[in-house]
């Protein structure tokens, strides 16, 4: 069932407004009120000394104004009284330098004692809330890796990096053979020799970093674990959630997401292409040219991404924890926010399978960090934007449970692993380069075209797909290669892109032609790669339409295997004129091949395509496989599918039409519409 939330802060306001706050949240169609995430001062004052008056009294008066509750463990913003007076229990960077108190997110998840604490907290808290009628679920902590906190190289944090990698290893002969350490002279003979690869003079060791990653992920599932008990123990039948970070990349977030009843994010269309535009779009590749969106909704492709991927870590929906309701105070500009774009943004969250919205936050805090980030109240308590949005919304809220209630059902997918993009990050081979890049313009082309997508990791596969799309399988291994040959073989069509199949799951380059492990299944072997200069391109020549402009970025002159008369064909070449720009084994050299598997096909794409070359390709995929657009969309308008119906969203300031079914339908700037899908 469709629900609009709120964040609220009792503490930062005189307890006299409190029921005031209350009743206008109830009156404008508010349902869920999420509190306490970083209250952990005001619960707890002292060590051991609990007071909970207030925190009573606001519950109460909330569940009064028949408000549900989502209570947050407070353990993001720990206490003065222990992280000052004990600081071994705070994060140390990457410098070496430990990280002062007076912000958030400071504590090592892996000191002993600051767990010791944190069991205390999230115990007295569930022990307090746990059977209040009002209490109905509960976010764990806030944003895990927030603040640049995801990686923490102190002495707590090395003596559980030893354990982790005893269990995985065993021995320290295996984990010298997977890390490769006879380079440079890095042999290990004891565990506590290994130290976090943290300020060393030069490169550490890509194999000691990777499995790093891994473990400050295995380090926040633990301690996430650690409360999650504790509340499904304590307060059964309540639901447990944490909120995410859309595109953060620091963290698995599938690994983190599994334990979970369900997931959410924090979205903030504005400032999200300022935090990610970098790693989505590799240099020259501006959007504005192409999408003219207006000037305070951001980037919905971006932002539809975050939603796609969150709604994808468990192939269900998922709640914003925090919805932008104005203005930010975080980006590099931050716009004002015009009356209709809060609503936009809510759509476009529920079309991508959002069934609670909650925004952030009830009124705009007048001290601290904050002051400049606006709520659906403005300082003062007068309605901003966000509350007047919030009306039209109320007024809209039998078509947003339809819509809401609708399938999502994806014939398309993009396999998406963290550890590779871990990989590529800690050895790019080309200034500019991010994993993200091969991924996302794949992913804006589909939302070009109108074709819904799901984001899959390579371990989950199913066979409810026709077209996978693989940007770039980094690490991949003949389990994986056996996987995806059994997709293909049932009829599915693969899509490999470049720099597949180049590692071992230990981030060593693998034995054998490239692309490793992947090589039988596409059909081909790499003649060469190189990454290219800013400016350099390598003409193409084939025969699908719209692979005009040539190979940009990155280049892989394929070979294919000539004694197999039912193997691989080219699609396109590079030509004679790449010579200029490349090595010989570019010249006629195949750029792009089709095999045929069973009752699917394999084709390797050898260059990172431009956002028309993805387009152009995507669309000879569409018709091989048969999946059709839920609409025909001019630049600046998005579309989704849920059930039998399609939500319409225009993010530019002008009047749009999209074509659903064949008949034409406008929407207006800024605006979002519901028509029925087409038969």
């Amino acid at each position: 069932m469709m629900k609009f939330g709120v964040c609220y802060y009792p503490e930062h306001w005189p307890e006299a407004r409190w029921a005031e706050d209350a009743r206008m949240m109830r009156e404008a169609g508010l349902e869920i009120v999420r509190i306490g995430e970083f209250a952990w001062s005001r619960m707890e004052p002292a060590a051991g000394a609990f007071d909970w008056a207030w925190l009573d009294r606001a519950v109460a008066t909330l569940a009064g104004a028949d408000l549900q509750v989502v209570l947050g463990t407070p353990t993001a913003t720990p206490p003065a009284w222990l992280t000052v007076s004990n600081p071994k229990t705070r994060i140390v960077g990457r410098d070496g330098r430990r990280r002062a108190h007076g912000s958030r997110r400071h504590a090592c998840l892996n000191s002993s004692l600051y767990r010791k604490h944190t069991v205390q907290v999230v115990e007295a808290l569930a022990r307090r809330y746990g059977g209040h009628p009002g209490v109905v679920g509960w976010q764990i902590d806030n944003e895990w890796g927030g603040g640049s906190s995801a990686y923490c190289y102190c002495e707590n944090c090395a003596r559980a990096f030893h354990r982790w990698l005893q269990e995985r290893y065993s021995s320290l002969a295996a984990l010298n053979e997977a890390w490769g350490t006879v380079f440079w002279s890095q042999s290990y003979a004891r565990w506590d020799q290994i130290e976090p690869p943290g300020d060393q003079i030069d490169k550490p060791n890509p194999s000691h970093l990777l499995d790093y990653y891994r473990f400050a992920t295995a380090s926040v599932r633990e301690y996430q674990s650690l409360q999650g008990d504790i509340l499904r123990n304590l307060a059964p039948g309540h639901f447990v959630t944490t909120n995410f970070m859309g595109l953060f990349p620091d963290l698995d977030q599938f690994e983190i997401a599994e334990p979970l009843d369900f997931v959410s994010w924090d979205s903030y269309p504005t400032g999200n292409a300022d935090r990610w535009r970098k790693m989505l779009q590799p240099p020259g590749d501006d959007d504005a040219k192409a999408d003219p969106f207006a000037a305070d909704v951001g980037n919905p492709h971006i932002t539809g991404l975050a939603h796609t991927l969150t709604r994808s870590l468990k192939q269900a929906a998922f709640w914003v924890m925090e919805q932008q309701a104005g203005s930010i105070n975080w980006g590099r500009v931050n716009p004002g926010i015009r009356d209709g774009t809060p609503r936009l943004w809510t759509w476009h969250a529920v079309s991508h399978g959002a069934d609670t919205v909650v925004y952030f936050r009830w009124r705009a805090t007048r001290f601290a960090q904050e002051q400049y980030h606006s709520g659906l109240l403005h300082h003062d308590g007068r309605p901003a934007v966000g509350y007047r949005d919030l009306q039209r919304l109320k007024a809209e809220m039998d078509q947003l449970e339809q819509v809401a209630a609708g399938a999502h059902r994806a014939q398309v997918a993009l396999l998406f692993d963290f550890e590779d993009l871990w990989a590529l990050s800690i050895q790019p081979h080309r200034h500019g380069f991010h994993y993200l890049q091969a991924f996302f313009v794949f992913y804006r082309a589909l939302e070009r075209m109108g074709i819904d997508v799901d984001i899959v990791s390579p371990s989950a596969i199913g066979d409810r797909y026709r077209l996978l799309l693989a940007p770039s399988l980094h690490l991949a291994d003949e389990t994986l290669a056996a996987r995806l040959a059994e997709q293909v073989r049932a009829g599915a069509h693969l899509l490999l892109g470049i720099r597949s199949g180049v590692k071992t799951r230990s981030n060593l380059i693998v034995d054998a032609p490239l692309p490793g492990p992947l090589s039988e299944l596409a059909g081909v072997t790499l003649r060469a790669w190189q990454a290219l200069p800013d400016g350099a391109a390598l003409p193409l020549s084939g025969t699908l339409p719209g692979l005009e402009g040539g190979a940009a970025f990155w280049a892989e002159a394929l070979q294919l295997d000539d004694s197999d008369p039912e193997g691989a064909r080219a699609l396109a070449h590079y030509t004679a004129e790449s010579s200029r720009h490349a090595p010989d084994e570019y010249d006629s050299a195949p750029a792009l091949s089709q095999r045929k598997v069973g009752a699917g096909c394999v084709y390797y794409l050898g260059w990172m395509p431009s956002p028309d070359q993805a387009q152009a390709l995507l669309a000879f995929l569409a018709e091989r496989v048969d999946v059709e657009p839920v609409a025909s969309l001019p630049a600046g308008l998005v579309a989704r599918r849920r059930g039998d119906r399609v939500i319409l969203m225009n993010f530019t300031d002008r009047a749009l039409v999209a074509r659903v079914g064949g008949y034409p339908t406008e929407v207006a700037a800024r605006d979002a519409i519901v028509v029925p899908a087409a038969p």
